[in-house]
């Protein structure tokens, strides 16, 4: 992957969000001037949203963009310093010191050092970008772990010392709003709400990110994913779930089945619950038929 400096492509919002199309990524006005804002200042990026708008898809095409690597850090309910730090591979040392003998060996050198993400994106911040994923599913021990993280960009390990990052790094920071993140992390960072796109912009995705689907197809998608996603489900449709709906819908028709039916037999992958294919079953073929209207 060929490395592009940030700051040479972040030259205006206009020129991210054409980057960004270029990996096949369609960011709005607002999105693409918070990706710009926080390249330029060299702060955090925080994107919160419901899931499935395309928080981590953001991510990865900021990376793309950049020609970086992108390394997650994917959150959950008790994640530690272990997990995102570093720890040491206890194996390897006492099978080291065992092969040693009477030999000095330094059990603390890096080929016993585990790098985990952020020890990962410290070592090469201009290589790597650091996506921290769902951050609202860790607890808030881990969130100042985060927090004192972002405020150094160091790690201080005690049998080796402090490891610095060389330069500024690039980091993503998602959350789907199940809690309220700490008003200090937020400060540090460039915020941005992702909602669900408008039905034109959400048929220009499908366009761009699905198969051989047709324009009206995209659109009929667009539509009628809007109009099921108004209504009281468990688990609303993300973006990806509607670009599947209109490939497997165009599957389905290239196999013989007519449109309303297509969309009707590939519901299953669009509504991913039990409780929410009960309630939109009814409606299902008024919503098609209008969608295609």
């Amino acid at each position: 992957m060929a490395e592009v400096n940030a700051e040479t492509l972040a030259t205006s919002p206009e020129a991210v969000a054409q980057q960004l199309a270029a990996s096949r990524y369609l960011a709005d006005e607002s999105l693409a001037t918070a990706i710009f804002l926080a390249i330029r200042l060299g702060k955090p990026l925080l994107l919160e949203g419901a899931p499935g708008v395309g928080k981590t898809e953001a991510a990865k095409a900021i990376a793309e963009m950049l020609g970086r690597d992108l390394v997650r850090l994917q959150c959950y309910e008790g994640i530690d310093a272990a997990h995102a730090l570093y720890e040491w591979n206890y194996q390897r040392q006492l099978l080291a010191i065992r092969h040693a003998g009477e030999h000095e060996i330094d059990i603390y050198d890096d080929r016993f050092l585990i790098a985990r993400p952020l020890l990962q994106v410290l070592r090469a911040p201009e290589q790597r970008v650091l996506l921290v994923d769902e951050i609202d599913r860790s607890d808030h021990e881990f969130e100042a772990l985060l927090l004192e993280f972002l405020s150094d960009f160091q790690i201080s390990i005690p049998e080796r010392g402090t490891i610095r990052a060389a330069a500024q790094p690039i980091v993503i920071l998602t959350s789907n709003r199940t809690r309220e993140l700490a008003e200090a992390l937020r400060r540090r960072c460039v915020y941005h709400w992702i909602g669900y796109p408008d039905a034109a912009r959400e048929a220009d995705i499908i366009m761009l990110r699905a198969g051989d689907v047709a324009e009206d197809t995209a659109r009929a998608v667009a539509a009628a994913v809007l109009t099921i996603r108004a209504r009281p489900l468990a688990k609303p449709p993300g973006i990806a779930e509607a670009v599947e709906w209109a490939n497997a819908a165009t599957i389905l028709e290239k196999g013989g089945s007519p449109w309303p039916e297509a969309f009707r037999r590939a519901i299953g992958v669009l509504i991913k619950d039990e409780e929410d294919l009960s309630y939109i079953a009814p409606e299902l073929g008024r919503i098609v038929e209008e969608a295609l209207a």
